[in-house]
């Protein structure tokens, strides 16, 4: 094993969820009749913090409600949403975390809420695998900034250059180069056009990603 801990992303890293997200944006924007394609939605929103945003679209369609309510409703629907149509995870993702987690400890970063992320990891028996999780309710600055990645490092009591972060958008990859982790990122169909520069390492799927961080297995 190359590191002494792994951090992993929730969504577009782990959870294919990106669709959900869009769905639920659009049921908060569908009463000032604003609408987007999912493609442009997600290629202009995936990976960026839900508040933030919320403050873009009320800008840019000059919506009444305070970016706060906006976020605020956007997260209820979404996890009404989840409850009803589960995100299917990404390709490997049950496989790498379980495999990972009998190698070393692991984490969950995430932009999202408990309520958000916990029902899904637990319904795929991947909870309790996780040595710490940190979600955006547990930051007062969420990504891009690095304190999310450092809040995991000190739980896991791990110096930064012992730990590598998976991500798959620039605003997390951001957040953990920041941390100073070594990041490896896997882009999905929406991320792939975003400035991915910074990256250690760039890999096409999960199962890559492993294999390297497991020359032995």
């Amino acid at each position: 094993m190359r590191f002494q801990a792994v951090l992993f992303d929730f969504d577009g890293t782990l959870v294919d969820s990106e669709a959900l997200h869009y769905q639920s944006w659009m049921k908060v924007l569908a009463p000032y009749q604003v609408t987007y394609t999912e493609h442009d939605f997600c290629d202009e929103f995936s990976g960026v913090p839900t508040l933030k945003a919320a403050h873009i679209l009320k800008e840019r369609h000059q919506l009444a409600p305070s970016a706060g309510d906006l976020c605020d409703e956007k997260n209820v629907v979404f996890v009404a949403t989840a409850a009803e149509v589960l995100p299917r995870l990404m390709h490997f993702a049950k496989q790498v975390v379980e495999l990972t987690s009998t190698r070393c400890p692991i984490a969950l970063v995430t932009g999202s809420s408990k309520a958000e992320a916990l029902p899904v990891l637990r319904h795929y028996r991947l909870l309790e695998l996780f040595s710490v999780i940190v979600c955006k309710d547990d930051v007062e600055q969420p990504k891009p900034h690095p304190e999310p990645y450092r809040k995991a490092l000190a739980a896991l009591n791990i110096a930064p250059h012992e730990a590598v972060a998976i991500e798959d958008t620039y605003t997390g990859l951001t957040s953990a180069k920041e941390a100073g982790l070594t990041t490896v990122v896997v882009p999905n169909m929406h991320s792939a056009k975003q400035d991915l520069s910074l990256a250690d390492h760039s890999f096409t799927d999960l199962e890559a990603v492993f294999d390297w961080l497991c020359p032995e297995s």
